[in-house]
């Protein structure tokens, strides 16, 4: 059948769904983010930077200028990550699910990987048992910081929420062309 006024009509367009945000804006305690990749880092994290202050403050050298240095870094990774899992557990972060959260963790995190990298190096070559110590738990978090950073940036890039959830929806609807006269 030809269509002497044009081309033939447009095929029935087809709706693939909607997709919703769903955020929970009460803080709520709730343990399942520690099971996430992203809250077993956290916590491992949390538990390193307790290592490091802890290897150099039992130090007879805690008072040098590298110690001293590694203590400032290891209590940054503690209190921006240990307060980053609470806010996490507490759901402060869907709360306040306007703020880029994926996007400032990533950039804390390349910033600890860096400063943890020259806090280690410093510690290991200073030669002391409790540096070398203090230093090697500092390799494992820039290790662990890097792969974090890693981690948003890849979400940052599919699109995820740092917290809350989409529900998907799947509508189907046809649109027919209207009757030829």
């Amino acid at each position: 059948m030809a269509y002497p006024s044009g081309p033939p009509p447009a095929p029935p367009a087809q709706s693939l769904g909607s997709t919703n945000t769903v955020f929970i804006t009460e803080t709520r305690f709730d343990l399942s983010y520690i099971v996430t990749p992203p809250g077993i880092i956290k916590a491992v994290l949390v538990v390193l930077n307790l290592l490091c202050f802890t290897c150099v403050e039992a130090s007879a050298f805690r008072s040098n200028g590298r110690g001293v240095y590694f203590v400032f870094v290891s209590l940054v990774g503690l209190a921006c990550t240990g307060g980053l899992l609470l806010m996490y557990l507490y759901h402060v972060v869907e709360k306040y699910h306007n703020f880029k959260w994926l996007k400032v963790e990533m950039v804390g995190c390349v910033v600890l990987t860096f400063l943890n990298l020259i806090a280690a190096t410093m510690a290991v070559a200073f030669g002391n048992a409790a540096y070398s110590a203090a230093g090697f738990f500092g390799y494992l978090a820039m290790v662990l910081y890097g792969v974090d950073a890693f981690l948003k940036a890849k979400a940052l890039k599919a699109g995820e929420l740092a917290q809350g959830s989409r529900v998907h929806t799947k509508q189907t609807h046809i649109t027919t062309p209207p009757a030829l006269p």
